[in-house]
């Protein structure tokens, strides 16, 4: 009899487990496409494609000034006395070590803008789905941009219209 108990007990936990499962909602999204659309995206790219090329040009004003002390001290090398000469190499060799110091600087900087600048999308965005997986009830919505999800069935869900809403898009 106790037996009999047990192996109901357990045919019960069993068949709620199963219905259970059955009930699991899947769904996808590519964040890297969705994110490429959002006009957020594009602002901010312009914004970081206008700090790189000013700090580019900066860059560039300080090759020149070393390239033109290379010329000048190639030129007159010969004629210079020792002093002068060794001197002119000091100078070059200082402008040599800013140029790398601010080439540092400049990616340090272009580095931490875009973080600046992407972070509020990418939080945006997570947002979003956040409120699409518990609105529409989803256990779990994968990124397929990432390398992470190896395999999708069709039976997973595609996000990205209902996420596209959230955020004001078509």
């Amino acid at each position: 009899m106790k037996l009999s108990h047990l192996f109901l007990v357990v045919c019960l936990f069993l068949s709620s487990t199963v219905v259970s499962a059955q009930d699991l909602k899947f769904g996808h999204i590519n964040m890297q496409e969705l994110i490429m659309e959002l006009p957020d995206k594009v602002e901010a790219d312009q914004k970081l494609q206008a700090e790189a090329k000013t700090l580019q040009d900066r860059m560039q004003m300080m090759r020149e000034e070393h390239e033109k002390k290379f010329r000048d001290y190639i030129a007159e090398r010969e004629t210079m006395p020792e002093l002068i000469r060794t001197t002119t190499e000091k100078e070059i060799q200082e402008i040599e070590q800013r140029l790398q110091n601010y080439q540092t600087m400049a990616q340090q900087s272009l580095s931490k803008k875009e973080q600046e600048l992407y972070q509020p999308i990418l939080e945006k965005v997570q947002q979003a789905v956040d409120a699409v997986g518990t609105e529409q009830g989803f256990i779990y919505i994968f990124d397929l941009s990432s390398q992470v999800v190896l395999y999708h069935s069709d039976k997973s869900i595609d996000c990205t219209a209902f996420v596209k809403a959230k955020l004001g898009l078509n």
